[in-house]
């Protein structure tokens, strides 16, 4: 349990410093911390009309987070590991990516970090729509594909028409395809210099690259999610459908 009137008191860079979780909660109540690094927690909720300790309950329901193991989630069903992963395909846009771009952007710190900030914001933009993309495309063509799989499986399609369905863009092609997108941070790894920065950094700035680094690591995860348990399940998944459908058409 965090103590609210200690937190209350505290300056946000301290309390950042502490935890930089403590920045992606500020942003999800609309707070950029870096614009507000000098000022106590009290008077950034008295500005933005927030309730300080449902601050603090945030916090702390996110400090409780516990992601599935992969051994946790091989033993659920397809159509549930689509789902978890839907949902972290919404996370990643819709707070994960507005946050990053947001301290990209906004961050005002010493010149020595404007040759870094300035190649990040012309990079970091590129990577979103590239990422964006990825993920549409992937919703689009592979997990509509499971669906279908699905719906062939419940015989909501004729056989002749099930079968075409069936031998039209299998997994296999979106499993070859997905493998070309595993490294898409690479690019801003290698500008970052493996997101190193020396000791006496700004706070704004290590806060930055720790949630880029953090950022890739779930991305790696996502991927290997994707390719060692997704796929091998659709193709399974696929192959019995398939199996199904020509015994059906055989005994016709």
């Amino acid at each position: 349990m965090f103590d609210s009137k200690d937190i209350e008191k505290s300056p946000i860079k301290e309390l950042v410093s502490e935890n930089y979780v403590f920045a992606a909660v500020l942003h999800y109540f609309g707070i950029s911390f870096f614009q507000y690094e000098h000022n106590s927690l009290f008077e950034v909720c008295k500005k933005f009309k927030i309730n300080s300790q449902q601050l603090i309950d945030e916090l702390e329901s996110w400090a409780k987070i516990k992601e599935p193991t992969s051994e946790e989630l091989y033993l659920h069903p397809i159509e549930v590991l689509v789902s978890y992963l839907k949902r972290k395909h919404y996370f990643f846009v819709r707070q994960e990516l507005p946050f990053l771009s947001n301290m990209i952007s906004g961050i005002k710190v010493e010149e020595a970090y404007n040759g870094i900030l300035g190649d990040l914001r012309i990079m970091f933009p590129l990577f979103v729509d590239d990422f964006i993309h990825h993920i549409h495309e992937e919703e689009s063509k592979l997990f509509n594909r499971i669906k279908l799989l699905h719906q062939i499986e419940a015989d909501e399609y004729r056989l002749n028409d099930a079968l075409l369905i069936l031998e039209k863009s299998p997994v296999s092609l979106f499993s070859e395809a997905h493998d070309a997108h595993d490294d898409e941070m690479e690019g801003i790894r290698k500008l970052t210099k493996g997101y190193f920065l020396p000791e006496d950094a700004p706070i704004s700035m290590k806060v930055l690259y720790n949630e880029l680094q953090v950022f890739e690591k779930e991305l790696s995860v996502h991927a290997q999610i994707e390719d060692h348990l997704l796929f091998p399940k659709a193709i399974e998944l696929e192959k019995e459908v398939l199996r199904k459908i020509k015994k059906k058409i055989r005994n016709n």
